[in-house]
């Protein structure tokens, strides 16, 4: 079969650096500068900060072999019985959703003096225990 296209190689011969620019530049892979994360320190190091700007340094204590350092603890916003108790006189009302309020646990800390009808999302065994001797009802709600 003929050839008819000229090959590149054929135009270039006699040439220094067959159309690649620079002596330096083409040499495969020994121009990328090490194996992966190699000379992230040095001289990949602006590459790095572009990429993954947390790279270097530490931040706190994690909990877990491989902290996630973008997610942070979700704080549940508690309220002891005695917090209730007030909030109860000061807004005149039996029945409370601690939902609305902001607060996502009750606590047993303190007891009630009159019977509430309470809703909220995580309750604990004793604070559920006070409520109901003195006639309330809680009420859990799933998010």
């Amino acid at each position: 079969m003929v050839v008819r296209k000229r090959k590149k190689v054929r135009k270039m011969r006699g040439s220094k650096t067959y159309g690649y620019g620079s002596k330096k530049k083409h040499r495969g892979k020994g121009s990328k500068g090490g194996k992966g994360l190699a000379g992230s320190k040095d001289h990949k190091k602006q590459m790095i900060l572009q990429a993954d700007p947390e790279h270097f340094g530490k931040i706190g204590f994690k909990r877990g072999f491989y902290p996630n350092i973008k997610r942070k603890r979700e704080r549940k916003k508690v309220i002891t019985l005695r917090e209730l108790d007030k909030l109860a006189e000061k807004l005149d009302k039996s029945e409370i959703n601690l939902l609305e309020l902001g607060y996502k646990k009750l606590i047993a800390g303190g007891s009630v003096t009159k019977a509430l009808n309470v809703k909220v999302n995580y309750i604990t065994e004793r604070a559920k225990e006070k409520i109901e001797n003195i006639g309330g009802k809680v009420e859990i709600i799933s998010r």
